[in-house]
């Protein structure tokens, strides 16, 4: 990336919309847009105004004019990017913005690459990689759990634990080192007790951070949620009344779920991404068979089991190998088709299934409610593991707080057999880098250029 060049983009979705918005960033952002815009008086120029101001007026081109707009104007280093950038406001048909972004590209700009921009930014200074990272999870933010946490991260939470964390690493390794240099007056006597009184409480800390990531992972990913049970138990009719919407067949053919079906619903503030799998049961038809070991594989990778119960048949072999398949993962099991005439209590089934039970009717939709509120309950009481506290969501940061606690343990060790303190510093290091990765201080370019190629173009 050439930082002195001048970048241009579409920053809002290539779908029509009301309005839409160009992004210029560079040196000569204000001389390229001056190029293509004409003020509404036509004798005010860009470059001669101040940061923060908006201006009406026209792009033009070979005396064309292309559309009516208002160019903000944000002067270095008081911008997104820390460059002079200029914000092309137009109407959002992508003819429009397709042709103002060409007459930008035609008078000194370049195409963006993707998340050029915020690498600008990150370069500039104005916020670390973390950060940047937090940007992009704002924008693909599923649920208002998830939103937050972005905003937290962006806002220099993550950051600032990182950096205090660092200080501390840095300023035992310094000391160190000075007193290697100048024994004469610089003790280390007693230090290495010292050290492990210091490193004890950072690891703790590192690890219950790094610990938050499976929270991280459902805040941002949403809960896969996968709907189990015996053919015909009704967990095709529950996916469709999770969903709001006829997205499985329902019939009272047993089978007729082969294969797996996911949509995504947004439950009370939590992303879920619903799975409905084919009925479990031994079948030697061979569709069938690859729905149901389909179906079992989910189970694996789910952070919710919905185990659904036929109440109006008698629990079989089949529900035997079901639980057992479910095991000690989170799950709710529900009691279904209470609409009927019931073979099956409530408290039959929690004795079968070792687990509280929901009865419900998905045909009539009774006690979808009560679901709802149990799911929630689990979220957000913690038994999926969530709090409103600094929560790792990236796995990049997770991977870098476990390689740095990794490090220090090789302190505390080299502590425990009384290794001389020279030996201290290379781990001490290498746990100082580790979490500078986290935010940027101490990596690659290629890893910060792969990175930043996740990002949408125009951000």
């Amino acid at each position: 990336m050439n930082r002195t060049e001048t970048i241009a983009a579409i920053a809002t979705a290539l779908s029509p919309a009301g309005i839409g918005i160009i992004r210029i960033s560079g040196d000569d952002a204000l001389t390229v847009a001056d190029r293509v815009f004409c003020s509404a008086g036509g004798r005010k120029r860009l470059a001669d105004q101040k940061g923060y101001t908006v201006h009406y007026g026209h792009i033009t081109e070979d005396g064309e004019v292309i559309d009516e707009v208002l160019a903000l104007v944000m002067r270095a280093p008081h911008s997104y990017t820390t460059e002079n950038c200029v914000e092309i406001q137009c109407h959002g048909g992508l003819l429009v913005l397709k042709r103002i972004l060409a007459a930008i590209l035609r008078n000194g700009a370049r195409m963006a690459e993707p998340g050029e921009f915020t690498k600008r930014a990150f370069l500039g200074g104005r916020i670390d990689l973390s950060q940047a990272e937090a940007v992009m999870d704002l924008i693909s933010a599923k649920n208002e759990y998830s939103r937050k946490s972005s905003l937290r991260q962006l806002s220099g939470s993550l950051s600032e634990k990182v950096k205090e964390l660092r200080a501390k690493i840095l300023y035992e390794s310094a000391y160190i080192e000075s007193a290697l240099d100048d024994p004469e007056h610089i003790s280390l006597e007693g230090y290495p007790e010292h050290l492990k009184t210091v490193l004890q409480p950072l690891v703790q800390e590192m690890e219950k951070l790094a610990e938050t990531f499976s929270s991280g992972r459902v805040l941002r990913d949403g809960i896969q949620t996968v709907i189990l049970g015996k053919p015909n138990a009704g967990k095709s009719s529950l996916m469709n009344v999770l969903v709001g919407e006829n997205r499985a067949i329902v019939t009272d053919v047993e089978g007729t779920t082969r294969d797996i079906l996911e949509e995504q619903i947004h439950l009370r503030g939590i992303s879920l991404n619903i799975i409905d799998t084919a009925g479990i049961r031994e079948t030697d038809n061979i569709v069938e068979k690859i729905g149901v070991d389909k179906a079992r594989n989910t189970v694996d990778k789910a952070d919710l089991i919905l185990y659904i119960v036929d109440g109006s048949r008698p629990m079989d072999e089949n529900d035997r190998q079901i639980i057992e398949l479910i095991g000690d993962r989170k799950a709710i099991v529900l009691l279904n088709k209470s609409d009927l005439a019931q073979v099956l209590s409530i408290e039959d089934v929690e004795r079968a299934a070792g687990r509280p039970v929901l009865a419900v009717s998905a045909k009539e939709q009774t006690g979808i409610d009560a679901l709802e509120e149990r799911i929630e309950e689990m979220f957000l009481s913690g038994e999926i593991d969530f709090n409103d506290e600094l929560i790792i969501t990236n796995d990049r940061h997770r991977t870098a707080l476990e390689e740095a606690v990794h490090s220090l343990r090789l302190v505390l060790q080299s502590i425990e057999d009384q290794m001389t303190e020279d030996f201290f510093t290379v781990d001490l290091l290498n746990a100082y880098e580790e979490l500078g990765s986290i935010i940027g201080e101490s990596m690659e370019d290629d890893l910060a250029d792969e990175i930043f190629k996740r990002f949408c173009m125009g951000k």
